[in-house]
């Protein structure tokens, strides 16, 4: 009597700790994971010399990604079922496109950050010209800042010397861009596109 009483304890705990033991598995392989990626993230970030304004939001990108993908998991472990996980998800989707949708031009402008930071069309302390077409001048400036959203010119022309200018950094890849490496002080006026008809 007294074993039977034993052995269905023990199935009992058994049945606790075997769940148990997945989910804290689950959970230290997620917190593992998230520590090797942001360490991996940094080191990259420090090669390519990113602005830490664009670490803080892909650091909240993976992190998000993990613990969604973890407690997926867990919910699983759990007992909900595929189904219901699988509604879940899709419903998720469904209204992550819409928010995508919506949220089109901040995130190409995330995008373009990344491809700025990245491939090095310009850096810090190059000037810029922003030009509306190819035979109408544009927007010109020293770049000072470049984070997720806008790059920040500080206007070098005579009249608005100073003045800082924010432009999306989409707005760079839609353009014709022209560039002086590492410029100092203010520079000349542009000269005219087309020969003077004046006589």
């Amino acid at each position: 009597m007294d074993e039977s009483w034993l052995q269905e304890w023990t199935a009992e705990w058994m049945d606790f700790l075997i769940p148990g033991g997945r989910i804290l598995l689950i959970v230290f392989l997620a917190w593992l994971a998230q520590r090797l990626l942001g360490q991996a993230v940094t080191r990259v970030a420090e090669r390519y010399h990113m602005p830490p304004s664009m670490l803080i939001p892909l650091r909240g990108a993976l992190r998000w990604l993990i613990l969604g993908s973890a407690f997926l998991l867990i919910l699983e472990r759990l007992g909900v079922s595929a189904n219901a996980l699988w509604t879940a998800i899709t419903g998720f989707a469904a209204v992550a496109a819409i928010a995508f949708f919506a949220a089109w031009s901040v995130l190409s402008n995330l995008f373009c950050a990344t491809l700025i930071i990245t491939v090095g069309p310009f850096r810090i302390g190059d000037t810029v010209e922003v030009l509306e077409s190819a035979d109408k001048l544009g927007v010109r400036g020293r770049v000072v800042a470049i984070n997720m959203l806008y790059t920040t010119l500080e206007d070098v022309t005579v009249e608005n010397q100073g003045a800082l200018l924010q432009i999306p950094n989409s707005l760079f890849f839609q353009k014709v861009v022209r560039r002086w490496r590492g410029a100092s002080g203010p520079l000349p006026p542009p000269l005219p596109l087309t020969p003077d008809t004046e006589e």
